[in-house]
C-alpha cells in the first residue's frame, strides 16, 4: 500500500538531510531561464582543489570517452539492444531506483537480498560503491546550491557537470564524512565491501560481453553505456539547477526537465523531487513520464516493495 507524503517529509533517523522550507508547498508554474535560476544561488562557492586535476581519474574517464567515439565505428543492432538493456538495469534500476530513491532516500523498502542485487546493478554504472554516492547525494540535498554542496552550478556549469568529479576529492572515501551520511549503509557488511570493491561487478560484466561478442560489444556494452550514463547523471546535477520550470518554489535552483527525465528514466524532474525528496514517485502528473515509479510499482505487486511513500499535488 502507498503512503501519501506531504511536502517535505523528514528523512530518516540515519539520514542527515535537510528537508526545504514550508515554501516549497506552493505551486509556482512559472518557467525558469537559466539567468533567473542561477540569479538565486548567490555568491560562488570556491573549493580548496577545484584546479587540481585527478590524475587517478581524469585519464580512465579519457579512455572510456575514447571507447565510447569507437563504438560508433562498430554499429550494429544486437550492440546496441545489449547497450540500452545494460543503461537500463545500471542507470534506471541500479542507479535511479536503488541508489537514489532507496538507498538515499527510502522512498520504499525491499527484502535485503533485493536490495542488494539492486545495488550491485548500480555499481555496475561506474559511479562509485553505495556508500560514496550515497553520501555525496545526502550532502546534495543538505546544501543544495549553497556551500557544501559538491555539485552546484553556483561553482561553474562545467564544475556542477563533470568537474567536481574531475579535481579535487569529491570521490574520494572519507570515513568521517562516511560516519556523518550513511551510518545505516555503514553498518551493512555487503554495502561496506561493495563499496570498497565497486569495480569488481564491471569487470565481470565486461568478460561476459566479451566472451559473448568479442571486443566490439565491449566497446558499446561497457564504455558506450557507461560514458552515456555518467553524461546522464551528471546533467541532472547541472542542467537540473540551470535551465527547466519550477513548479516548487524551493530554496534551491532545482528544475524539472522532460528531456532528461526520459534520459534519466525519471531522474529529471528534478524540482518535484527537491520538494518532495522521500518520495518514491518523481512525475507528479500523469504526464511526466517515470519510468523508476513504474519499476517501484511493478516491484510492489510481485510483493518485492513495501511502505511507498508517495507525494501529491495540492489541490487548488
Amino acid at each position: 500500500m502507498n503512503t501519501p507524503i506531504a511536502p517535505n517529509t523528514a528523512a530518516p533517523a540515519s539520514s542527515t538531510i535537510s528537508m526545504e522550507a514550508s515554501s516549497a508547498n506552493r505551486v509556482q508554474p512559472e518557467i525558469v531561464t537559466a539567468s533567473t535560476v542561477i540569479a538565486k544561488s548567490g555568491l560562488p562557492n570556491d573549493p580548496p582543489d577545484k584546479h587540481r586535476l585527478n590524475w587517478a581519474i581524469a585519464p580512465v574517464l579519457f579512455l572510456f570517452h575514447v571507447g565510447a567515439v569507437a563504438a560508433l565505428f562498430f554499429f550494429s543492432w544486437k550492440r546496441l539492444i545489449v547497450a540500452v538493456v545494460l543503461y537500463w538495469l545500471t542507470g534506471g534500476l541500479g542507479l535511479g531506483v536503488c541508489f537514489h530513491r532507496l538507498l538515499t532516500h527510502r522512498s520504499f523498502a525491499t527484502p535485503k537480498w533485493m536490495e542488494y542485487f539492486l545495488t550491485v546493478c548500480g555499481v555496475a554504472a561506474l559511479e562509485g560503491g553505495p556508500l560514496l554516492w550515497v553520501a555525496n547525494h545526502r550532502r546534495h540535498h543538505q546544501f543544495a546550491d549553497k556551500e557544501g554542496d559538491p555539485h552546484s552550478p553556483r561553482d561553474g556549469k562545467w564544475w556542477s557537470h563533470a568537474g567536481w568529479i574531475l579535481v579535487g576529492n569529491a570521490l574520494r572515501p572519507d570515513p568521517v564524512i562516511f560516519e556523518r551520511y550513511v551510518p545505516d549503509l555503514g553498518a551493512d557488511k555487503f554495502h561496506v565491501w561493495l563499496t570498497k570493491y565497486h569495480l569488481f561487478p564491471s569487470l565481470v560484466v565486461g568478460c561476459i560481453l566479451f566472451a559473448i561478442g568479442g571486443f566490439r560489444l565491449v566497446l558499446w556494452g561497457t564504455f558506450f553505456r557507461t560514458v552515456v550514463g555518467l553524461h546522464a547523471t551528471w546533467l541532472v546535477n547541472s542542467v537540473s539547477h540551470i535551465w527547466g520550470t519550477r513548479r516548487f518554489a524551493t530554496r534551491d535552483t532545482s528544475t524539472n526537465n522532460w528531456w532528461l527525465a526520459l534520459l534519466t528514466f525519471g531522474d529529471g524532474w528534478h524540482n518535484n523531487h527537491h520538494a518532495h525528496p522521500v518520495s518514491a514517485r518523481h512525475g507528479l502528473m500523469w504526464h511526466e513520464i517515470d519510468v523508476n515509479w513504474y519499476t517501484i510499482c511493478a516491484l510492489q505487486q510481485l510483493g518485492l516493495a513495501s511502505r511507498v511513500q508517495t507525494a501529491q499535488l495540492p489541490v487548488r
